[in-house]
């Protein structure tokens, strides 16, 4: 949680903060791991004092942030919009990529021999009118579909996507940047990327095949490949 506060830039007056964005990030992420999603459970929640416990509020009279001030920090631009009026916290999210393949790497006492990265596509459901929202077929309701990368149990990289796109829209880009980023600590390491058929690719499979890195991909069944097979 430390390391993720370098992630940010807070331009705000020091002599007015009333909530200090590490309180912030801890009292929103630790709210979420707790099962609390909506911004709006914090009309309460800034009132509990194990939250205020876990989030670092110095004084404990005091309530945690409310759902208006979270709203803000989550609504933040990245990189250059510091100093607008509105936007007085900005964050990196190279930096964010950058911190989650460290902890990762840094979990490991030495580099292993292979490592197997896990692409997957699942469902956000929604239950309102997000910006963004789209009916999805397969799933059978509205919903985001994010884009996950995880090693074993380390999450790499996630995407909040819409869902009227491919499965496998900005893979790619994606996994150029976090093989380059995890060959740069371990360059001996065997790579296997492991995907099901919604990622079956022909430019992910030949920028596999071009760049050292083996995959195992499902394939969708059809008439052709049957024919093919049925001996």
């Amino acid at each position: 949680m430390k390391r993720l506060r370098h992630c940010f830039l807070d331009g705000r007056c020091a002599g007015r903060v009333e909530h200090r964005l590490e309180e912030m990030l801890a009292q929103r992420i630790y709210g979420l791991a707790l099962g609390y999603e909506d911004l709006n459970d914090h009309e309460q929640l800034r009132h509990d004092p194990l939250l205020g416990v876990l989030a670092g509020k110095k004084n404990l009279q005091l309530p945690l942030a409310g759902k208006s001030t979270l709203n803000r920090l989550e609504l933040i631009p990245e990189g250059d919009a510091l100093g607008q009026r509105y936007h007085k916290i900005v964050y990196s999210p190279q930096a964010i990529d950058e911190l989650l393949v460290s902890v990762f790497v840094e979990a490991h006492t030495r580099p292993p021999r292979r490592i197997v990265l896990d692409l997957d596509a699942t469902d956000t459901p929604l239950h309102g009118h997000q910006e963004g929202r789209f009916f999805h077929g397969y799933y059978n309701h509205y919903c985001y579909l994010p884009l996950y990368i995880f090693c074993g149990d380390h999450l790499l990289r996630a995407r909040l996507r819409p869902a009227n796109i491919d499965a496998s829209a900005g893979s790619l880009e994606e996994l150029q940047t976090l093989v380059a980023q995890i060959r740069q600590r371990w360059p001996k390491t065997e790579i296997i990327l492991r995907a099901d058929s919604g990622f079956c690719r022909d430019e992910l499979m030949s920028w596999c095949e071009d760049n050292r890195v083996d995959y195992v991909f499902g394939f969708a069944r059809n008439e052709r490949l049957r024919a093919l097979i049925d001996d």
